[in-house]
């Protein structure tokens, strides 16, 4: 999207060509501009003369010079231009191009931010994928959001994208899962029977064993484990899946795909790669075991993918597993893995070179954990002993948006503090009620304005008209809306959707800031239509961005 920095950098890489020497350089330097902290300083400033005088040897005001000289303005964007201390480029936008954007945004206020007809490779989001042994909790929720919300961002940015569930419903913890269904299904009917320590032992098994009784009544009494543990394994397995799809959906979570992998195992394909990559020269045996030669391509260690006992590893499976991925025609792959996995990312990478594609095909995202607190203080949680909180429970006490938003209001990669209280505050401490507000906020001035009679279409605003816009906080808010763009593209850049809310929280201060300090409905009628385009286009952008959260805009709160 040319959003003015990318037509500024344009013009500065055009204009680059003029210098002397340059087009002699084997390789071109990167043009960059950043934001100056002082106003004074311009809109935007570029270190560019700087960075290329030591490769052409020469002085970097005298090249700063030269790329000044060259610029020219055929597009009406810049006011001045300044050469400041070693070789700083300052530019200064004129005010017409800052308010521009305002109708940018409001032709199509849906797809702005947005890229259209882009050619962009298939892209896989595979996310969550929690084993189907319990009911999902804060930290599949976390990685739910994120994974949800970066296929909207992909596919915001012309992407065709698929979302996939993985299910992982092959090998002992599944029979775990059967195992611990049959023991509290005994207890239940009476039996005096110990529950082992090394099984699962949340309440959810209880609550199971109760429905079961009800579906089949006490007719498995007699039976040995041996014999019924089949039956207990589908039930427990398929009725836990079938409250994590509800609980999903609750959460405003969809897939498009849900891919077992007991298939990768009863279609062989888990042999049919570990003999594709022995035939490739990448499988040895030692020991009795059979290995993948993943140091061959950075990893630390060679990885076993069958045992000395003939076992194939969760290893094995995953390599089958995103072999099948791009033998489906995806180009990208994006998974989302929970912090506890960052040992398998170099591993899953060789194991995706080693098949012939890109190191870059797979892109793996870790997710950190989640602090429940309430209050400021810690929820007492332990996984041992079967004791946490779901994300259905934090759900219906706070709701979808607070927590999808909150969810998302740090970087993957840090761990998040989640205070139920604050998430159910209505006031600003709460992230996403702050954001909301100011949404809400917007919608009552355009409601006030139809009751005083205020005939209002932006589409009739002159350029003229949007010229009254002089207010300092006016410029700062038309700056911002023409970053939107840019953010967007950031987050599909390093998969770290954080910086949507973070984005939301700068525009909704300032529009709060302006909103004390100036009236919208004033007196002056044009200055009053200049206004309500500019409170417009925010509103447009509050409500595109939550979109891409898949968090609501109300227009009442």
């Amino acid at each position: 999207m040319a959003t003015v920095r990318n037509r500024l950098k344009s013009m500065l890489a055009r204009s680059a060509q003029s210098i002397a020497g340059y087009r002699d350089l084997e390789t071109e330097v990167t043009i960059e501009l950043d934001i100056p902290r002082n106003a004074g300083h311009g809109d935007y400033a570029s270190n560019f003369a700087l960075a290329v005088s030591k490769r052409l040897k020469r002085n970097p005001r005298e090249i700063a010079s030269e790329i000044v000289a060259g610029l020219g303005d055929s597009e009406g964007l810049l006011e001045k231009v300044e050469i400041a201390g070693p070789g700083f480029i300052n530019l200064f936008v004129c005010p017409s191009a800052w308010q521009e954007i305002i109708r940018e945004i409001l032709v199509d206020p849906r797809e702005y931010g947005r890229l259209k007809g882009a050619e962009h490779p298939m892209v896989q989001v595979e996310f969550v994928s929690a084993n189907p042994t319990g009911p999902l909790h804060i930290g599949h929720g976390r990685g739910a959001a994120i994974g949800d919300v970066l296929a909207n961002l992909m596919e915001a940015r012309g992407c065709t994208v698929q979302r996939e569930y993985y299910i992982n419903d092959a090998g002992n913890q599944m029979d775990t899962l059967g195992r611990s269904l049959y023991y509290r299904y005994m207890q239940e009917i009476g039996e005096n029977i110990e529950f082992p320590d090394n099984h699962y032992r949340g309440d959810y098994l209880r609550e199971l064993a109760r429905e079961f009784i009800a579906d089949r009544g006490e007719s498995f009494r007699a039976s040995p484990l041996t014999e019924c543990l089949p039956v207990f394994t589908e039930y427990a397995g398929r009725r836990i899946f079938e409250g994590i799809k509800e609980d999903l959906d609750v959460f405003g979570v969809r897939f498009d795909t849900w891919f077992s992998e007991r298939e990768l195992h009863d279609r062989g394909l888990v042999a049919q790669t570990i003999e594709y990559l022995r035939d490739r020269g990448f499988i040895y045996e030692h020991e009795g075991a059979l290995w993948f030669r993943s140091t061959t391509f950075g990893d630390e260690k060679d990885r076993v993918v069958v045992r000395a006992n003939g076992v194939t590893t969760y290893f094995a499976a995953d390599l089958a597993y995103h072999r099948n991925k791009f033998e489906r025609g995806l180009q990208s792959v994006i998974d989302i893995w929970g912090a506890d996995h960052h040992g398998y990312v170099n591993r899953m990478v060789a194991g995706v070179e080693a098949m012939g594609e890109s190191r870059d095909a797979v892109r793996i995202v870790l997710v950190q954990l989640v602090n429940l607190l309430r209050g400021g203080q810690p929820v007492a949680m332990s996984t041992r002993g079967g004791e946490f909180v779901t994300l259905r429970e934090v759900v219906d006490e706070v709701g979808k948006d607070a927590t999808r938003f909150i969810f998302l209001t740090r970087r993957t990669d840090s761990p998040l503090d989640f205070d139920l209280e604050v998430a159910k505050a209505r006031s600003n401490d709460n992230p996403v009620f702050y954001v909301q507000y100011a949404h809400a906020r917007l919608c009552s001035i355009f409601e006030v304005a139809r009751e005083r009679g205020l005939e209002f279409d932006w589409r009739a605003t002159t350029p003229e008209t949007l010229g009254l816009l002089q207010v300092r906080q006016e410029f700062e808010l038309m700056k911002l809306l023409g970053q939107y763009p840019e953010v967007v593209g950031e987050c599909v850049r390093s998969l770290e959707p954080h910086y949507i809310p973070y984005y939301l929280h700068q525009l909704v201060s300032l529009f709060h800031g302006y909103y004390h300090d100036n009236r919208i409905l004033g007196e002056d009628a044009e200055l009053t239509k200049a206004r309500l385009c500019l409170a417009l286009a925010i509103k447009e952008v509050i409500a595109n961005a939550l979109s891409l959260l898949g968090v609501t805009a109300p227009e009442k709160m």
